[in-house]
């Protein structure tokens, strides 16, 4: 039985402690008003590479579409207003893409886990008890991001501008689309989402425990039939999400692929947070059965989907940018001009590292490497949430600070406490799963 050590409980508690101090200051230092949104713009000072704060101080004299402010003052007024909303979405935009981004690890593991048990895999019966800790987060996560989406619909912020009455009044796309994109429906699709995952999670769970006190194999028999019915929920509801949570916060834009690329992101995040959890408790002694056959296996997931998310972000990019349809590529007009090296650092960091590091099947292998590959390729992927995130909410105002450090500090201690709890409550390796003495002798 996996012990939780107070050195990583204290630590994880002093992280959500930071963050939480963090994410309030951040709320606190919000604007109130124009002329506190105002001197916000004057006195930033770019570190964007070029003279921002001169740059956004004029951008105050444009109407929103950023033409010179020649019909008056009430372009003047319109706009001050939006640069006022989107350093007030500022707090709000990054406690959403952190609590989407842990959240969506969690997920794309749970992804993994049924894959796992639908396809009856004899290499991973090891590493089920920590795929299923690490799933336990959705609890907590999910919980959380569905709150900020009641909030959203509540008007506390304006992550989502389809949500604004006056806005789509006067906004031809967004009333034809009010059938689909209105508050009430969009909570109730996110509440059956949620509820479908977690229940999933907690059933999986309790038929695996139950398997280990069973005399056949009627509860692995069940969970493999449920994972495959789960699957199909999965690929659909994830797909959907995607597109409510994520695309809508640009709603004049879609894209066909959206869903299986942020599917991408999150299975290969969550990937690498199992890699990366076996690892650790691998070196504290425990999941002694466990390889380096095993950490290859992984690692060679996480080279592969790296691939597979380099795949689904080019044909995305490179279609809409040569077709240059003006309606679909203002999306990475907007990416390249205000968040070039984000934008371009987090393809760098998602595709041409994992794939110089990961590439040796030997490093494979080597624990140490596939932590440092693994913590490149989250960094990566909590970038391209905020590429897709930000732009929308916050505009040109963005740039990596407290509100944006002190929650991923919050969510990541949060996790870190939520996740080693769970592996505390039941022992790590399955005792009855009918290929586990096929995942002990793995080995190539």
């Amino acid at each position: 039985m996996y012990t939780f050590s107070n050195r990583l409980k204290i630590g994880s508690i002093i992280l959500m402690a930071v963050g939480l101090l963090g994410i309030i200051g951040g709320f606190l230092a919000a604007p109130g008003t124009v002329e506190e949104a105002k001197a916000i713009v004057a006195s930033h000072n770019g570190g964007h590479g070029n003279d921002h704060a001169a740059e956004a101080s004029h951008a105050m004299a444009k109407d929103g579409h950023g033409n010179e402010a020649a019909h008056g003052g009430g372009h003047d007024a319109a706009h001050d207003e939006h640069v006022l909303h989107q350093l007030q979405n500022k707090p709000w935009a990054a406690l959403y893409v952190a609590a989407f981004f842990f959240m969506m690890i969690a997920l794309g593991v749970l992804a993994f886990y049924a894959v796992q048990r639908a396809a009856q895999a004899g290499w991973s019966p090891l590493l089920f008890r920590v795929m299923e800790g690490i799933t336990s987060y959705l609890v907590p996560g999910g919980i959380i991001v569905f709150v900020i989406l009641v909030l959203s619909v509540l008007h506390m912020n304006h992550l989502f501008v389809w949500m604004d009455a006056d806005v789509v009044a006067h906004d031809a796309l967004l009333q034809g689309k009010s059938g689909y994109l209105n508050p009430t429906f969009f909570l109730i699709r996110a509440a059956i989402f949620l509820g479908g995952w977690i229940a999933y999670r907690q059933y999986s769970r309790k038929l695996s425990l139950e398997q280990d006190e069973s005399d056949d194999n009627s509860k692995f028999k069940l969970n493999f039939r449920i994972s495959a019915a789960f699957l199909v929920f999965y690929l659909i509801s994830e797909s959907i999400m995607s597109w409510d949570w994520i695309m809508s916060v640009d709603p004049h834009w879609f894209s066909t692929l959206f869903g299986w690329y942020i599917f991408a992101s999150m299975f290969v995040s969550g990937i690498t947070v199992i890699a990366m959890v076996t690892i650790y408790l691998k070196s504290k002694g425990y999941l002694e059965e466990v390889n380096d056959s095993h950490i290859h296996d992984l690692a060679k997931f996480m080279f592969g989907i790296s691939i597979f998310w380099t795949y689904l972000w080019f044909s995305q990019f490179m279609l809409i940018w040569y077709s240059n349809i003006p309606e679909e590529v203002t999306y990475y007009v907007t990416r390249i001009q205000d968040y070039r090296l984000p934008f371009f650092g987090m393809v760098a960091m998602n595709f041409l590292f994992p794939v110089l590091l990961l590439m040796n099947s030997d490093y494979k292998r080597l624990n140490w490497f596939v932590v440092m590959a693994g913590i490149v390729i989250l960094a990566g992927h909590y970038m391209d949430i905020f590429n897709a995130i930000m732009p929308a909410t916050v505009g040109d105002q963005w740039y990596i600070g407290i509100p944006e450090i002190s929650a991923i500090l919050f969510f990541a201690g949060l996790f870190i406490f939520w996740v080693f709890r769970a592996l505390t409550s039941a022992p790590l390796q399955p005792k009855r799963n009918p290929f586990i003495e096929e995942s002990k002798h793995f080995h190539y």
